[in-house]
């Protein structure tokens, strides 16, 4: 595709790559799909990333429908090769989780288990070549609704969207919340934030250092779901990035630089959805102790 669209310089086509394809509500009242980047900025909190969504709900369905057919057609005697990849997965998180978290939760290895699965399998689109979809999109948007190739845009790595990792990491924020509350009341809940990390005897000094902890303490606590978002996005970012730079070369010299930086993607894509797996246990078991 790279050599094909001789109309895009390389800066165009890193672009058009790197650009989501964005529904909202414009300007002038009207909902249209944006045609380029300027557009999809005039849409502000309307817009929505009609690509990142799409390609998340759908690996995440695809996740829930294999774990559902291993569950269905499990046996205790000799398993499939995908039950077996399946059960090896589930002990992996499960003692992760039971080393890791020190609270009682029924909900935390199955949320640990969902975190990791569908993070890996959205991180595994960044392996797939990156023209392909987005110029089957590009036939698609041309021959069958009539679109201009150039505008029809198709990012297939949700982890790429800032707006997809932040997503998570506000919904792992939200449960934080949830268990620091519920554990140990919201007076307890607040008084983390209040007296520590100084705690002097004096009440004086005690009342007097609370505006100092709450700045401290709230600070940490806030960056927590930022540097969860920006780890995973910054990673595979980067990865997608070196991934349309080598397109961008002749075809000899893509193979002898794609291949070997595949492979070590590989580590890359399951390391980040561990990472993302295991700060989200740490955070809740560090919210689910009372003392």
């Amino acid at each position: 595709m790279a050599a094909e669209e001789h109309a895009l310089t390389s800066t165009e086509y890193i672009k058009h790559h790197l650009t989501n394809m964005t529904y909202g509500k414009m300007p002038d009242g009207t909902w249209k799909l944006a045609e380029n980047a300027q557009d999809a900025q005039q849409m502000g909190f309307s817009a929505i990333h009609l690509d990142s969504m799409g390609w998340s709900i759908g690996l995440g369905i695809i996740f829930c429908f294999i774990f559902w057919v291993v569950a269905r057609a499990a046996n205790a005697g000799v398993p499939t090769k995908l039950q077996a990849a399946v059960e090896m997965i589930v002990e992996f998180v499960d003692s992760n989780v039971r080393d890791t978290f020190h609270g009682k939760s029924r909900l935390i290895a199955p949320l640990a288990l969902t975190i990791f699965v569908w993070i890996f399998l959205m991180n595994l689109m960044d392996l797939i070549p990156v023209d392909f979809i987005p110029y089957l999109a590009q036939v698609i948007g041309a021959n069958v609704f009539g679109m201009d190739p150039h505008h029809v845009y198709q990012k297939i790595v949700p982890t790429t969207d800032i707006n997809v990792t932040l997503g998570m990491s506000l919904s792992v924020f939200a449960l934080i919340i949830f268990y620091g509350v519920r554990e140990k009341g919201v007076g307890g809940f607040v008084g983390e934030f209040a007296l520590n990390p100084f705690n002097p005897s004096n009440l004086f000094f005690k009342v007097l250092l609370i505006p100092v902890n709450l700045v401290l303490e709230l600070a940490t606590f806030l960056a927590r779901p930022v540097s969860l978002a920006l780890r995973l996005f910054g990673n595979m970012y980067a990865g997608e990035l070196i991934f349309i730079l080598i397109a961008l070369l002749p075809w000899w010299a893509q193979w002898a630089l794609s291949v070997p930086w595949a492979i070590f993607h590989i580590l890359v894509i399951t390391l980040q959805a561990f990472v993302f797996m295991m700060l989200t246990i740490v955070y809740l078991s560090m919210a689910s102790e009372k003392h």
